[in-house]
């Protein structure tokens, strides 16, 4: 019962969620989350999401060097580390893992069927084989659902009514498995507008620079930068270019995105 109470209150803690336990309740070992993103902590939006995740824990009873041990690992973009990293981790014997983001999910559900995971959030848990369904996800996954590609068509909208003279829009992709199905979306409110989509892939960080390129090339008007791990570079090569651009998630923002 207290792990089960313990990884409600992981779920819930971002959320600002009540207190679910009392910090009373204790047990000899200390609590171990395994915390896994697939980015780099590099940026003020994303150090900040951690700080309230694990300031909301802090309310919940849980403090590190107290009861609580956080193994964090960054991939820093590079997704074929997870693997490796979820390997080490399970080997510390966590109570839950918390994966931020799809590809994260992707790769802890590959390497465990019986630690509690939880999602932070994913984009489609349903499509990508997370759970079963919201009221009842069964197997070993929970969480939350960002929902992003429900809003996706209205940004299409809004980057047109902002730029109305684009008539080539660039959509850029990473190794993100959510991302062709979020192409695909894309492409077609890109259409429904009378537009042209051009399919721009960046698989890592470091293959952005020509993915402007491409872009140049393509003669593309104005780029759509779908939800990934946060690749700060974006900004400064779409500001480089004077590409207008418009992204699907807000933490771009802070950084003048």
């Amino acid at each position: 019962m207290l792990r089960r109470n313990f990884v409600k209150a992981v779920a819930c803690s971002p959320l600002v969620w009540p207190a679910i336990l009392s910090a009373e309740q204790t047990r000899n070992t200390p609590w171990r989350i395994a915390h896994v993103y697939p980015g780099k902590y590099d940026n003020p939006s994303d150090l900040a999401l951690y700080d309230v995740f694990r300031g909301e824990l802090r309310k919940l009873g849980y403090a590190e060097g107290k009861n609580l041990i956080i193994d964090q690992r960054s991939a820093e973009a590079i997704l074929e580390r997870l693997p490796s990293f979820y390997e080490e981790l399970i080997a510390l014997r966590p109570d839950v893992i918390v994966a931020i983001t799809t590809p994260a999910i992707a790769a802890a559900q590959k390497a465990t069927s019986s630690i509690p995971i939880v999602m932070a959030p994913a984009t489609d848990p349903i499509g990508s084989g997370f759970i079963k369904s919201y009221a009842r996800p069964g197997g070993n996954i929970t969480g939350m659902a960002n929902m992003n590609g429900d809003a996706l068509g209205k940004a299409i909208e809004l980057l047109h009514d902002i730029v109305p003279s684009a008539k080539r829009i660039a959509v850029l992709l990473s190794n993100n498995p959510t991302h062709p199905q979020q192409y695909d979306l894309a492409e077609t409110a890109i259409r429904g507008l009378n537009l042209t989509a051009v399919r721009v892939v960046a698989p890592t960080p470091a293959d952005l620079e020509q993915a402007f390129e491409v872009m140049k090339r393509e003669n593309s008007d104005a780029l759509f930068v779908l939800a990934d791990v946060t690749r700060p570079s974006i900004v400064t090569l779409a500001a480089k270019s004077r590409t207008p651009t418009i992204y699907q998630t807000a933490v771009y923002a802070p950084m003048g995105g």
